[in-house]
């Protein structure tokens, strides 16, 4: 098909008639809407449409940014977990996940850690610690699993204690 002046001109029109029904058209009364523009501002941010210097960082509506580093929880996981080899660590996230890990004392099992943050407060429900065991027969056969050790109990109580130790120290440093 051969596209001519007059085929690109029905087709631009259709375009735009289909366009502007797309608009949807909220009238506006101008009784509701102040002329003077510094009060037309404080309008737009008592409504949330706007941004205010004077109020900027303060009350961020139900947000809570939080640094890695200031964390006690994030920081005392990856202190306990120093010694493995990490593959995954995403603060926003919420994850840490270690590669395998092999001690040599066996060298046909593997450990694979994966620590998930469900909140930020120090208690135990606040993270979830998931311990994979690697056996390979040969290096092309192997089967995982999820185990409940008391590796699992043991790594959720040393984080604790140390975020515990952590958060004491930063309120102290605080005062």
């Amino acid at each position: 098909m051969k596209l001519n002046i007059k085929n690109l001109t029905i087709f631009l029109l259709l375009f735009f008639f289909f366009l502007a029904n797309c608009i949807k058209f909220k009238p506006v009364d101008a009784r509701d809407n102040p002329t003077n523009a510094l009060e037309r501002a404080r309008k737009n941010v008592n409504e949330g449409r706007g941004v205010s210097i004077k109020n900027f960082g303060k009350g961020m509506r139900g947000t809570n940014y939080e640094f890695s580093s200031s964390n006690p929880m994030w920081r005392s996981s990856l202190e306990v977990l120093d010694f493995l080899p990490l593959s995954v660590v995403d603060y926003s996230g919420g994850v840490i996940i270690t590669d395998w890990y092999n001690d040599s004392s066996s060298a046909n099992e593997s450990l694979k850690i994966t620590v998930r943050f469900l909140s930020n407060e120090i208690r135990s429900d606040s993270l979830k610690i998931i311990v994979h065991k690697k056996n390979c027969l040969t290096p092309t056969t192997c089967s995982t699993k999820i185990i409940d050790s008391r590796i699992k109990n043991e790594l959720l109580s040393t984080i604790i204690k140390k975020a515990a130790k952590l958060n004491l120290e930063s309120k102290n440093k605080k005062k």
